[in-house]
This record gives structure tokens, C-alpha cells and sequence, in this order.
């Protein structure tokens, strides 16, 4: 094998193994920072060898089996002896005598509570919300500092120093390196769930830049909700939360124009909707029905993305149902933006009147200031009232509050139709 194939080879063997290689070595080293630094000598050693050995048969048992000849190393130099040494030679040993298969049956023992621990760690509380999505990103995603950097548009040593001062933090702290059970995980998991969606909202809905979507960090986020899905089946917020996000993703190449400008909700070709994503997403929705209880947020926001992915047009949506769910969503997690996306729902079912109503009420509300989808959604319901100077008045301050070009480039453009007595008769994007 050529040695770019080779390189390929590992960079693509490092996305699937390395959050389970992190994972594993946390559990014996008890310590995230540590685990990352051993994964990656074992990484290097395979840059150095794999060229002219070759690819290993199982290339996740040669990763784990070199990082913990490293920590051998580690617990020498720490001289830290008490039984690690003994338990971690007695591993090396078993990875040169066994096969392959058992070599990884044994790699694999206790995997699924490795990688629950590692994502719970990664979230703690302890850190920031900035601290925990870079930790993740970078831990549990297998992104590179500078990939994380260049997805949320931040400087690369602004990503770097944030995750060595999150390591820093959980050492210093003694973050033990296990999930917490009981009513203690059901405290923690809405800041794990919390996480994942942040990252997949950058995705889904850039921020700055100039694309609306970056699909590769709603994939990161997927596969972690995935991940917490399976790890926690119990917990129908996990589920919900997974539902929500295929069902979103779904979407993607519907969302984007042919020349990159967004193509909102309503005007949208439906045929492009992925079906297998909506497939998984309407059975995780299932799987979090079947547990029983109210819905919580995330299982709400899944329902009412369902209502959309079984309509077969925007006219056959059921949005009666829509603002029901909305309903639900506001009296259990109240908020200003629920609100604007409810008085969409509103605008959609009961004509929009009623949509004006509930955004003018929200018309004093500072966190909304510089929310660019308020004036947006504004601007559309008064399009539709034919009150078009005030709908491009609202558009263009809309404008001029986003940070995203594409965003920015269409809602200029909005402005320039009510400007000629006209409309898009599309609705903004919003979460509904």
C-alpha cells in the first residue's frame, strides 16, 4: 500500500477508534488529559510503522495495545506502581499471544460505560458551555483543534487554549472518571444534551461565515447523540434529542440553493428530504413514545419536526398540531425565541394576525434586541398583511443584525421586493 493510502488509512482508522482508544485509557490513568496524550503517542507510532509494515488486521487493537505500553512508561515515570504496572504488562502480554479477535473482545470489555464516562466527563459541569463543546469536539468528535477552530470560526489557539485549560480544569478538580448513576444522571444529562444540540445548531445554522450549513459538525454532533442514545436507552430525552437531529439533517440538501442561498422550510423540494434520516428519526421519536411520561423539550421540538416530515407538502402540514406542540414546548420551557416560533405555527394555522400578535407582544423583550429572526419573522407576517413598507423596514434590520452572508444576501433581497410592492410569500427560518 502506498504510503498516502497508508496515512489515509490512519487518519480514517483515528475518527472511528479514537474516542473508544480516550475512552479506555481515561478508565485506567483516570485522567482525560492523560488518555488524550497516550492516544496520541500511539498514533504517532503508527505514522512511524504502519508505512512499512502495514496496515494491522485489527488496527484498534494495535492503537490500544501501543498507548498502554505508554502508560506503562507514564506510571514509571510517575512511579505510580500500585498495580497499574502489573495490570497493564499482563494486557501487553495477552495482545502479543492472543489473536486478533480476542485481543479486541478483551479491548472491547466495558466499552459502552468507557465511552458514557468519557462524554459525561467531557460535559461536567465544572467546565464552561464553550469548554465542554471543544472537549467533546475534540475527545469524543476526533476532531483536530484546527477543524473545531475553523467550524465555529474562532482562532485556532483561542480552540487550543480552551481545551488545555478544560483538561486543566477536570485534573485540578479531580473529576472522578465515571458517569453518575441515578438521580445524579438524570441532574447531569440536560447539560449533556445541551452540548450536542449547541453543536448541531452551528451545523445546521451558521452563525457567522458564509455558508448556512456545515454539515460535517452536524455529523459530529449525530454521532454523539447517537452515541448517548444507545449508552442511556432509558431516557426518552435522549432519544428525543436524537430524533430532532435526523430529522433535521434530513433536510440538507434541500436547504441549499443552487448557488448557496438558503432555501427556507416552506419552498423547499421535499422529494430531496433524506428518507432513511427521517426513517431513524421517527423511530428514535417511537422509541422515546414507548417509555412513557410527558414529552420534555427536546422529544417536543422532535414532534413537531416529525409533523412536517410526514406532510407530503408544505399545504397538507398539520399545524394546528404544530402549535399545540408549541404550546406544550413553552409552558415547559418558556423562552422568547419558543415564542417567536410559536407565533410562525400561529401565523401557519389561524392567518397572520394572529402570528403579529404574539411577536408585537415579544416586542420588549432585550434578548430578542438583536436577535435577527425576530425582525425577520416580523417582516414576513406584515409582508403578508400587504403592509410592505414596514415588512422592509424589518427585513432590512434583520440584515443587518445577522452575521451570516448568505442569510444577510437573502433577507437584502426581501427587503428589495416589499421595497417594490412585492413578497417571497416564504416563511423565515426558524426552528419550526
Amino acid at each position: 500500500m502506498a504510503e498516502q493510502d497508508v496515512k489515509r488509512t490512519i487518519d480514517a482508522v483515528w475518527r472511528i477508534e479514537s474516542a473508544r482508544l480516550i475512552a479506555g485509557l481515561a478508565r485506567i490513568v483516570r485522567d482525560v488529559g492523560v488518555a488524550e496524550e497516550l492516544a496520541q503517542d500511539a498514533l504517532v507510532a503508527a505514522l512511524e510503522q504502519w508505512p512499512n509494515s502495514g496496515v494491522p488486521d485489527n488496527p484498534g487493537a494495535w492503537l490500544m495495545t501501543t498507548a498502554k505500553h505508554r502508560a506503562i512508561d507514564h506510571f514509571r515515570r510517575t512511579k505510580r506502581l500500585d498495580g497499574k504496572l502489573g495490570e497493564l504488562a499482563t494486557d501487553a502480554e495477552s495482545a502479543h499471544t492472543n489473536t486478533a479477535e480476542n485481543v479486541d473482545a478483551k479491548l472491547d470489555d466495558d466499552i459502552g460505560d468507557d465511552m458514557l464516562r468519557l462524554v459525561f466527563v467531557a460535559c461536567h459541569p465544572v467546565l464552561s458551555v464553550d469548554a465542554r463543546v471543544a472537549l467533546n469536539l475534540r475527545l469524543v468528535g476526533g476532531l483536530t483543534t484546527e477543524e473545531i477552530a475553523r467550524a465555529f470560526l474562532v482562532p485556532e489557539p483561542t480552540i487550543a487554549q480552551r481545551i488545555v485549560r478544560a483538561k486543566r480544569t477536570l485534573a485540578e478538580a479531580r473529576v472522578p472518571f465515571e458517569a453518575p448513576r441515578g438521580p445524579e444522571l438524570t441532574a447531569r444529562l440536560p447539560a449533556v444534551l445541551e452540548v450536542i444540540y449547541l453543536i448541531f445548531n452551528e451545523g445546521y445554522a451558521a452563525t457567522a461565515g458564509d455558508d448556512i450549513l456545515r454539515p460535517e459538525l452536524c455529523q459530529d454532533a449525530l454521532r454523539l447523540g447517537r452515541i448517548v442514545a444507545e449508552l442511556i436507552p432509558q431516557e426518552s430525552e435522549a432519544h428525543g434529542l436524537a430524533a430532532l437531529m435526523e430529522i433535521q439533517a434530513s433536510r440538507f440538501k434541500a436547504r441549499i440553493g443552487s448557488t448557496g442561498e438558503p432555501v427556507l422550510l416552506l419552498d423547499q423540494d421535499r422529494s430531496r428530504w433524506d428518507r432513511l434520516l427521517i426513517r431513524r428519526g421517527l423511530a428514535a421519536l417511537t422509541r422515546a413514545e414507548k417509555l412513557g411520561g410527558a414529552f420534555g423539550p427536546y422529544a417536543l421540538q422532535a414532534a413537531i419536526a416529525a409533523c412536517h416530515a410526514r406532510a407530503a407538502s408544505a399545504d397538507l402540514t398539520d399545524w394546528r398540531r404544530i402549535v399545540a406542540l408549541y404550546d406544550a414546548l413553552s409552558q415547559l420551557s418558556p423562552s422568547p425565541v419558543v415564542e417567536l416560533n410559536r407565533a410562525v405555527a400561529m401565523g401557519m394555522a389561524f392567518g397572520p394576525n394572529a402570528g403579529l400578535a404574539i411577536v408585537d407582544a415579544l416586542s420588549g423583550e432585550r434578548t430578542l434586541a438583536t436577535y435577527h429572526l425576530f425582525p425577520s419573522v416580523r417582516g414576513h407576517l406584515l409582508s403578508k398583511l400587504g403592509r410592505f413598507d414596514e415588512a422592509r423596514v424589518e427585513y432590512a434590520r434583520a440584515a443587518s443584525l445577522t452575521k451570516n452572508k448568505r442569510e444577510r444576501d437573502q433577507l437584502l433581497k426581501r427587503a428589495a421586493e416589499c421595497a417594490r410592492s412585492g413578497t417571497s410569500g416564504s416563511i423565515p427560518r426558524t426552528s419550526a
